[in-house]
This record gives structure tokens, sequence and C-alpha cells, in this order.
């Protein structure tokens, strides 16, 4: 069985975890899938704006337990190498719109994985839980890097240390995600979101994606430079001679993404 489902829906490519009867737990064969599928959905010029999302009740309860404590296994050190490091940094480098619809728990790695995307819209049932204190461990995933960046280090602190359970509607009011809908309708409000930004510049919104990335270690005058040179290199591309030109004559702007 596939772990992880992949399909592609005019210019979307839709990654879905597809482990539900272990809540989309991760074990070393599904990490690897959804490298391979962030991969694909990188290079292949088509799709221009990524989905993920999972199947049954739960996003995803973070790593396989079982997996992480056999004593014949790949041990922890490699899991976070092998396993998440590269889940993450596929998530952030792929330079088109990286859009998580979490249904239902999204705790430890899972958490983490939703919140290194670009927009999180959940489901009013789902819930974020930084479950690694329970255990003894430590937040993963760019955990670290992501959750203090986005609600301050004093929440995120506490979150971490306490393992709190914190509901759509309160990562929504933190600022740790940008939507909340109902559960019914959060595939399709998802769908919608994802195939909108499938049809907007995408070379625009890869540099902007570029200049986030860079703006959590640049200085204000490295930034502001960074910020010039990637402006040229936009304004070199096919999407803005169209958005400039269908502006002009007062049309919808067809991009190519190029």
């Amino acid at each position: 069985m596939a772990l992880i489902k992949s399909e592609i829906l005019k210019g979307v490519c839709r990654i879905t975890l597809n482990r539900p009867e272990k809540f989309n737990s991760f074990n070393r064969e599904m990490a690897l899938q959804l490298q391979q599928a962030l991969n694909e959905a990188a290079s292949d010029k088509t799709i221009r704006a990524v989905l993920l999302t999972a199947e049954g009740k739960a996003f995803c309860a973070g790593q396989d337990l079982g997996e992480a404590i056999d004593g014949s296994g790949v041990g922890i050190e490699r899991i976070v190498r092998e396993h998440y490091n590269p889940i993450i940094l596929g998530i952030r480098k792929i330079e088109k719109p990286v859009v998580c619809a979490v249904n239902g728990v999204a705790a430890g790695a899972g958490a983490n994985i939703a919140l290194a995307c670009d927009i999180v819209i959940a489901g009013n049932s789902a819930a974020f839980i930084q479950a690694f204190s329970k255990i003894g461990l430590i937040p993963d995933s760019g955990g670290t890097f992501f959750l203090p960046r986005l609600i301050g280090f004093q929440r995120a602190s506490a979150l971490m240390m306490l393992g709190d359970n914190v509901t759509a509607e309160q990562a929504l009011q933190m600022g740790m995600i940008y939507k909340v809908v109902d559960d019914a309708k959060l595939q399709e409000e998802a769908l919608v979101m994802v195939s909108k930004l499938a049809v907007m510049a995408t070379k625009g919104i890869g540099l902007t994606k570029r200049l986030l990335n860079e703006s959590a270690i640049n200085t204000l005058e490295k930034q502001l430079d960074a910020e010039g040179k990637m402006q040229v290199e936009a304004a070199a591309s096919y999407d803005f001679a169209e958005g400039v030109k269908a502006f002009l004559e007062k049309r919808k702007p067809v991009f190519k993404g190029e």
C-alpha cells in the first residue's frame, strides 16, 4: 500500500499521508515516500502549487514510536537526520506554494511539518500538540525554528515544555495558522485556495518564499539587497510582462508560472 498518495489536479499536486490506521504516524518507508513526492513536485514544471493533507481522523501523530525504540532499527539520530530534516527542507526549498490542510490532530513531528508549510488551513476539530516533552524528547522537524517565529518566544516555550493541546481556533488566534473552516469543508476550501495559487505568478511566489526563508537569518541591509536582486529577477519573468499587459488592457492575466 502506498503510504503517501500523490495526484495532480490542474497544476496542483495533492500529497496525502495515507497511514490512517496508525493516525498517519511516520515510519521510515512513509518518510522516504513523502520526500520523493516533494522532490517530484519540485521538479515537475506542470505543478505550480502543492496541497499536503491526510486520510482519516488525524493529520499526523508524529513518529511511530515502535520504530523509534526498535533496537534493530535505524535509531533516533538517523530518524531525525534522514527522515524529518529532508522533509522540512523539501517543503521550504520548493519554490512553489505549499498549503497544508490539517484534519484532526497534528502532534509532534506532524505538527511541525504542518507549520513548515507556507499556508496552514485547519478543520475546526484539528489540534496542534508539541508532544515531545511528554516522552522526554525535544521538538524536532524544525519546531524550535518555526514556532517561536510564528507565535513568539514565550508561547512557544510554554507549548513545547508543557505539551498543551492547542485547538484550531486557539492556533488561529495565536497566529500559528492562517484559517479555520468546518471539518466538512476543509478539503474543498483547501483545494480552492491551492488552485487559486496554481494559476498565479509562480515565479514571483517562489522568489517571495526564498526571501521569507532568508529573512530568518539576514540583517535588514542584507534583506533589502536580496529584495532588490530578486525583484530584478521577477521583473524579467514572463508573468510580470503578462501581469502588466493585462493590467493595462483591463483584463485578467493568464500566468504561465515562468
